[in-house]
């Protein structure tokens, strides 16, 4: 992983870095916590512009970010309620979440997309609930660039300062993620169990 993403950066440079962000966002085993680092390597290394490489790495996961806001839109919460009220037993979720996810996001909507853009492993799946909740796109934009320019300079600037250990921002980083991932299946099998007791 670590060699193709350096080959990327090396041949493409900026392009490289914003096409990197942008897969990272799609396809989340690509980490941010590599890129970006790296990226702050090679700005300390002197062959790119800090700031160029924190804009190149917003604007890639800005758009990265698009294709699961559309899914959420274009799935729409009719069809989404079908699923979950069929399947969503085994994921501890009913059409009750999708009312109480609606409440959340219309009370809190702007300011869960800005801070879901620096958790680590839910990031890259904030946008669906945006996009279901028919968020407008140029407020979705804006919450999204704010929060992916935040956390796309804080792991160049790490890298920048690691230098050649600029990998250790993957190794503690990556802690949190486990940690959060944890949370949020913890919670799903406690309630299955509540639910299951209930009944």
């Amino acid at each position: 992983m670590l060699d193709w993403v350096t080959n990327i950066i090396s041949s493409f440079g900026y392009a490289g870095i914003a096409l990197l962000m942008l897969l990272e966002n799609i396809f989340p085993p690509i980490p941010s916590e590599l890129i970006m680092p790296l990226a702050g390597f090679t700005v300390n290394q002197g062959k790119l512009n800090m700031q160029l490489v924190i804009l190149a790495g917003t604007l890639g996961s800005v758009l990265g970010a698009l294709p699961w806001y559309y899914l959420g839109k274009l799935v729409g919460e009719e069809r989404l309620r079908k699923w979950i009220n069929k399947y969503g037993k085994w994921l501890a979720l009913s059409g009750k979440d999708i009312d109480r996810s609606k409440r959340w996001l219309d009370k809190y909507g702007k300011a869960v997309v800005f801070f879901g853009r620096l958790v680590p492993g839910i990031r890259t799946f904030i946008s669906v609930p945006a996009g279901l909740d028919k968020m407008p796109l140029i407020p979705f934009l804006l919450y999204s660039f704010a929060g992916s320019l935040i956390w796309t300079a804080i792991l160049t600037y790490a890298g920048f300062l690691l230098g050649e250990n600029f990998q250790l921002v993957e190794k503690y980083i990556k802690p949190i993620s486990i940690i959060v991932f944890a949370t949020i299946v913890i919670y799903l099998i406690i309630t299955f169990v509540r639910r299951k007791n209930r009944k």
